[in-house]
């Protein structure tokens, strides 16, 4: 089993090698309030330690002028580049656009919304700098409700389970990686959510880097229904053989539960000559319709990946792109 260094490094600002261009990949959905102070920063961070860098920002189809800051930002600094979907895609879409596009030897991803701070992507960088293929962050002191977090602990569960690599926060968008690590998986990143996982699951080496996390200034995007939506993604993307292992359990299952219940029938038929079947039958059914759901909201994911293989439609559409 492949290992990750889980502790916090402490990474020293000392000798590396600052001559490699760093990439800063955004994405953004209607962030009007948080573009150009999350400009001022990145830039402050990077010009700071010496850093040549750009700063991609990928607008994921926003609806409150996002890309206007965006178009203001690239004419007064040229290391500013933009890129605009016609419609909302995704978050995970937008890291694909960006990553494409990106020409860095260090390629850093992050949210556009604040939560994560720009003072620690030379942590970032400098921990790649120091040798490993992936820095993966690591929210310290999160500050999201326990509705948020439940789910999200399933899914680190999940994804720790199937790739099994051992780090605590694959839902940190917030990584530096080397870019020998992403191109070998870049045409698999679109099509594929949580790009860290699919990066460390073809081997990369990894170490954890803890980075600070602030509250969300308004409510998640991510809805319960978009958390399971999500999880039945990393199962469906990550598990190579769900329907069989499902299988199997639920025919365990229910022949365990048929024959506890025909053993509890029999005993009560002959102590009390009234066996209450129409109750037990009814759980057992509503019991199985309710595995028989999920398996076919799995089917449903494999179903639809294969149709838009098949179709070839692309990702995403770009209206506009600057830089």
């Amino acid at each position: 089993m492949q290992r990750a260094q889980t502790t916090a490094v402490a990474v020293k600002r000392h000798d590396l090698p600052s001559s490699r261009l760093v990439s800063v990949v955004v994405t953004v959905f209607n962030e009007v309030e948080h573009v150009e102070e999350l400009y001022r920063r990145v830039v402050a961070a990077l010009e700071g330690c010496g850093r040549a860098f750009e700063l991609i920002l990928v607008d994921d189809g926003s609806t409150d002028g996002t890309f206007g800051c965006l178009e203001r930002l690239h004419a007064a600094d040229g290391r500013v580049r933009a890129v605009r979907f016609k419609r909302n895609f995704g978050q995970h879409l937008a890291m694909h656009a960006g990553l494409a596009r990106a020409r860095g030897d260090v390629l850093v991803t992050m949210d556009g919304d604040l939560q994560n701070e720009p003072e620690d992507i030379p942590r970032l960088v400098e921990a790649v700098e120091s040798g490993s293929d992936v820095a993966s962050g690591r929210r310290t002191a999160r500050r999201d409700s326990w509705a948020r977090m439940l789910p999200s602990r399933v899914i680190n569960g999940l994804l720790r389970r199937f790739t099994r690599v051992e780090i605590s926060d694959f839902g940190c968008a917030f990584n530096a990686y080397d870019r020998s690590a992403i191109e070998p998986v870049l045409g698999s990143i679109g099509k594929q959510k949580f790009t860290k996982a699919l990066v460390l699951s073809a081997g990369a080496s990894v170490v954890e880097i803890g980075v600070a996390h602030s509250r969300r200034g308004d409510r998640s995007r991510y809805s319960p229904m978009s958390l399971v939506r999500l999880a039945l993604h990393v199962v469906a993307g990550y598990w190579p053989q769900p329907i069989q292992w499902i299988g199997i359990a639920l025919g365990l299952l229910c022949t365990l539960v048929a024959s506890a219940l025909g053993v509890y029938g029999i005993g009560y038929w002959i102590d009390t000559s009234n066996f209450p079947g129409p109750l037990f039958g009814g759980v057992a059914v509503l019991f199985v319709l309710g595995i028989q759901g999920f398996i076919l909201a799995l089917v449903g994911e494999y179903l639809g990946r294969i149709q838009r293989d098949v179709e070839g439609r692309p990702i995403y559409t770009i209206e506009k792109e600057l830089g």
